[in-house]
């Protein structure tokens, strides 16, 4: 019975992995054939490239793409296309899925290769750089990515030499610039620090002709006030005229005449007294 029920069991364990593999057999086959199909409808594309007819083929190489993600192929072709017709951000999206879709190193080393191409045409040589040294890791000898690689890297020198040389200038400008605005503020000052000068002698001829006007003034003050007792001294010490007398000799001779008229007139008085009848007292 137990043996029976093991057989059993180990039996339906072979049918489920007999399953599984035609299961796995019939999903490889649909990706054989998806792979089949994407490779030709890549075919068709570069048919169509190869006559110029760029738009059937762009949708034939999308046709490929969507068919399967095993065919690197599709999006390299149609990268190429893109970068052809100088549409690199499209060119540089479709590299990158090729290089993310490939297994192998040749078809990674050919995407990152294309990818150092576009980055060369932005002018972005450092990524070209970085791109370049991706696809020598696998490929080493590949020259033309080599050479590539080397003419990154000059044009990234002459770039950051050209930076340098750019902030170098942009720093001396800045420096001139600033001794410009210095010399432009000192003459500036110059001229204020003149024109207040010339204020200030302005001001101080003004004040030195307003003290020389009061100098003269009070020279001219002092010289009449210096003449008034000259002249009064002068005048005092003038020569009297003739038959002038003084205040005092006038004085003295009013009371000597005063005294002579009083002498005169007791003498007119004594003689009146003297020679006057009495008359007598009449007889009624």
């Amino acid at each position: 019975m137990y043996k029976h029920r093991k057989l059993k069991l180990i039996v339906i364990f072979v049918l489920g992995l007999s399953n599984a593999v035609s299961f796995a057999q019939e999903d490889d086959k649909e990706q054989l054939n998806a792979l089949k199909e994407s490779k030709n409808l890549t075919w068709e594309g570069n048919k169509d490239l190869s006559e110029n007819r760029f738009i059937e083929a762009e949708v034939d190489y999308r046709k490929a793409i969507a068919k399967s993600d095993k065919n690197p192929a599709a999006p390299f072709n149609l990268g190429n296309a893109y970068y052809n017709n100088a549409t690199y951000s499209e060119a540089f999206g479709r590299f990158k899925q090729a290089g993310e879709l490939a297994s192998e190193k040749p078809d990674k080393h050919k995407a990152y290769h294309n990818m150092g191409n576009v980055f060369m045409k932005r002018k972005e040589y450092q990524k070209a750089v970085e791109a370049y040294k991706e696809a020598l890791r696998n490929n080493p000898k590949d020259e033309e990515t080599r050479y590539n690689l080397a003419l990154a890297k000059e044009m990234l020198k002459k770039e950051q030499d050209k930076n340098d040389q750019n902030k170098e200038d942009e720093n001396q400008k800045d420096k001139n610039d600033q001794k410009d605005k210095n010399e432009d503020q000192k003459e500036n000052d110059d001229k204020q620090e003149q024109k207040d000068q010339d204020k200030e002698g302005e001001e101080g001829d003004q004040q030195d002709e307003n003290k020389e006007d009061n100098k003269e003034g009070d020279g001219d003050k002092k010289e009449e006030q210096k003449k008034q007792p000259e002249e009064g001294d002068k005048k005092e010490e003038q020569p009297r005229r003739p038959n002038q007398l003084s205040k005092q000799q006038i004085q003295n001779l009013l009371e000597a005449m005063q005294q002579e008229e009083k002498k005169v007139q007791e003498k007119i008085d004594a003689k009146k007294i003297k020679g006057v009848k009495v008359k007598n007292e009449k007889d009624w």
